[in-house]
């Protein structure tokens, strides 16, 4: 019998794998590993335990974090100027009530399965090792590529809070470097490095350094409302700048808050990386449902107050899509130096957003360690910090490197597909957890319902963006929504539920999920061109290494593990009366 590690022990080993990889790939590729497994067996492969620290309000304090960074102050301009008017405020409510459907999704398998992995565990215990190797790697790219957008944004508002007309004087310019590639930002690096530090140092004090920064991000945030309020004038609700410009509350019509909410939709993500924490909750089957959730509505309500505060200020047709808020201030005699203190405030929330983010991305790498399709050496935990050190270290390095060289605008068109392909995943894996028992019901029923529905969602998507205005196209769209509801109906009350989830689940199962699943698809559906060239050479590129390494390391790993398996119960035994004491 092989040993671990014998694809990889010489170039004939290799090639000889090579030469069975459809056997390989026809074993593993669609390979299911079960809640028990990655709580016992595959988190015993770190060596040490994260260990469990962390309370509801700290989840809480990482999801208001992770969520509320500077891409707020941008987005809301844009999608008020270019979208919905005044009525953006509707638009980051109904983005709000997307984002928390998703949220509860994440949260019924955080409860069953209180693992650092997030949406990788979710998916390798439902869909297979090959679909939760390509999501997890499109996250795994999107959070590094989207933390040295962050990085470098955090010189730009620096400048502002400083009162720095221009951020290349804070950058380095080299002349023999390609544009784009050319500005050297050594305030990102060491942004970057100085927070690998502290996550590789103890998740509790990083969670204390988040909790205060997040605290100070807050405060500006009230002031700006405040300011905005008492400042600003409720005609501009109801008024355009320009009379020959489309005046009222929705200048846009319902069609442009929709298309808001997907643009404000981003300014949500990070309430994914508070999953990836499970492992660290004390309790969690109380504190992850109340930090998850607590923190998606707190998010909610603080977005729709800053989207009124902003429309009160100015109509919305003289809003700078670019720099809303301090915008509004810069013409102002004597306000001014309200500019400098929104600099100060995004900069707060940047230093959050990213010490999330890599938080999230270090236990993401941790747990695809730990099932063998990336190198064992990322999933070790250290004994001391009990933090997984290496991931931590390895993808800090990744985003210093990128964050050194690449513009802004660049990262910018890289990021954000992969996370909300994730999201429509995860809803997807939780009606089929739910539905399908493996290896007692039949798949099929529920994995047709969810082709079904996905496909009647595209469609609905396409006649949104492409079809011209008129009855037909209000047709189609009414015609595709019946077809959706009937498809949900019929699946609801034709195939039953297999199991159901012993502490904590999504309420109106299946309905919710579906909602989830069609509205991120239909946010999918609001992004360029470059976004999708983009999620498919990473895709191609994920696909190659799990045929030229990940399908290999994991069936050797295989192999191995029938020879400790009788140490491995002892393990299993262990865990799993630590985890059930803990849920109780």
């Amino acid at each position: 019998m092989e040993t671990y590690g014998s694809s990889f022990s010489n170039v004939k080993s290799y090639l000889r794998a090579l030469s069975d990889t459809p056997h390989r790939l026809a074993r593993r590729a669609c390979s299911v590993s079960t809640s028990f497994e990655e709580t016992s067996r595959v988190r015993a492969r770190s060596g040490g335990d994260m260990k469990r620290s962390l309370r509801w309000y700290d989840l809480v304090g990482f999801g208001v974090g992770g969520m509320v960074g500077a891409g707020v102050f941008v987005t809301s301009g844009r999608a008020s100027r270019m979208y919905a008017g005044p009525a953006v405020v509707l638009s980051y409510a109904i983005a709000g009530f997307c984002a928390l459907l998703s949220a509860f999704c994440y949260t019924e398998f955080a409860v069953d399965m209180p693992v650092a992995g997030g949406a990788f565990s979710y998916i390798r215990i439902t869909f297979g090792e090959f679909l939760a190797f390509l999501t997890g790697a499109n996250l795994i790219i999107d959070y590094v590529l989207s933390n040295a957008a962050v990085a470098r944004s955090f010189t730009g508002y620096l400048c502002t809070a400083l009162g720095i007309s221009t951020e290349s004087r804070l950058r380095i310019t080299v002349n023999g470097l390609p544009k784009g590639f050319n500005e050297i930002d050594i305030v990102a690096v060491l942004v970057v490095l100085a927070l690998t530090v502290i996550i590789c140092y103890s998740t509790r004090e990083s969670s204390m350094l988040n909790m205060v920064l997040t605290v100070l991000h807050l405060v500006f945030i009230v002031f700006v409302i405040v300011i905005g309020f008492t400042r600003g004038d409720a005609k501009n609700f109801r008024e355009a700048g320009d009379e020959n410009h489309a005046s009222g509350f929705f200048p846009f019509g319902a069609s442009g808050v929709f298309n808001g909410a997907a643009m404000v939709y981003l300014s949500y993500i990070g309430y994914d990386a508070v999953s990836t924490m499970a492992e660290e909750v004390r309790n969690p089957v109380k504190d992850i449902p109340a930090g998850v959730s607590g923190s998606v509505i707190l998010v909610t309500v603080l977005y729709c107050l800053m989207a009124a505060s902003m429309s009160m200020l100015l109509p919305y047709d003289m809003i700078d899509p670019d720099a809303p808020f301090s915008g509004a201030f810069m013409g102002s005699d004597g306000w001014r130096w309200v500019s400098n203190v929104i600099g100060v405030g995004a900069s707060f929330g940047i230093l959050t957003s990213l010490l999330v983010a890599m938080l999230g991305q270090a236990r993401y790498m941790c747990v695809i360690g730990r099932s063998s399709v990336v190198p064992a050496w990322f999933a070790r935990v250290h004994p001391k910090t009990s933090t997984p050190v290496n991931a931590s270290v390895f993808l800090g390095v990744c985003t210093t490197a990128i964050a050194l060289f690449t513009d802004l605008q660049i990262l910018l068109n890289l990021v954000s597909i992969g996370t909300l392909f994730v999201f429509y995943m995860v809803a997807n894996a939780v009606i089929y957890k739910r539905y399908v028992s493996i290896g007692v019901t039949n798949p099929w029923p529920t994995l047709s319902f969810l082709f079904c529905f996905s496909l009647t969602s595209i469609l609905f998507t396409l006649l949104w963006q492409f079809a011209p205005p008129g009855k037909p196209k209000a047709f189609m769209l009414g015609a595709c929504t019946a077809i959706a509801i009937a498809v949900l109906q019929l699946f609801h009350y034709m195939v039953p539920q297999a199991q159901k989830p012993e502490f904590w689940g999504v309420p109106l199962m299946p309905w919710i999920p579906s909602m989830s699943i069609f509205l991120n698809i239909f946010l999918l559906g609001s992004l360029d061109r470059p976004s999708y060239i983009r999620f498919g050479f990473f895709s191609a590129l994920a696909v190659l290494v799990y045929v030229l390494y990940s399908v290999h390391a994991s069936f050797d790993a295989e192999e191995d593990g029938t020879l400790g398996q009788k140490r491995i119960e002892l393990v299993k035994e262990s865990i799993e009366v630590q985890d059930r004491t803990l849920k109780v």
